[in-house]
C-alpha cells in the first residue's frame, strides 16, 4: 500500500462563515443543510486524526479518490450508513448513529402526553 503524506491547506471555518453571512440567503441555505455539515466536519476530522489523504483512504476502501471527495463534500451526496461505516473503518473509527431530542420538541411532547392522559382520566370517570 502506498503511504501519503498529509498536508492539509488550512481553512478557518470561524472566518469564512463570518464572511459568508453577509450574503443575502446564506444563513438559511447553510442552516438548511447543519446535519450535513456535521457530517461532513465529523469525516474531515476523523480523516485528518487517523493523517490520511483521501486517496489513502480511497486505497482502504477500495475505490477512487473522487468518491472519497463526494463522500465528504456537505450537501453533495447522501452516503449510505454501508459506505459511513466502511469510510469509518479506513479512518480507524466506529460509526456511531444517534437520535438526539430536542429540548423544546421535548417539552412540547410532554405537554401533550400530560394533556391526553388528563383527558382520558377526565374520560374514565
Amino acid at each position: 500500500m502506498p503511504k501519503f503524506k498529509y498536508d492539509p491547506t488550512p481553512h478557518h471555518q470561524s472566518a469564512f462563515l463570518e464572511k459568508a453571512s453577509r450574503r443575502p440567503g446564506f444563513r438559511k441555505a447553510y442552516d438548511a443543510l447543519e446535519a450535513e455539515y456535521a457530517l461532513a466536519h465529523e469525516m474531515l476530522s476523523a480523516r485528518t486524526r487517523a493523517g490520511l489523504t483521501q486517496e489513502a483512504v480511497a486505497n482502504r476502501m477500495g475505490t477512487t479518490k473522487s468518491a472519497i471527495s463526494r463522500l465528504e463534500g456537505a450537501g453533495k451526496h447522501a452516503p449510505s450508513v454501508a459506505s459511513l461505516k466502511k469510510y469509518a473503518d479506513a479512518v480507524g473509527c466506529t460509526l456511531k448513529i444517534a437520535f438526539v431530542p430536542r429540548r423544546v420538541e421535548r417539552s412540547a411532547t410532554r405537554s401533550r402526553i400530560r394533556a391526553s392522559a388528563s383527558k382520558t382520566a377526565h374520560r374514565a370517570t
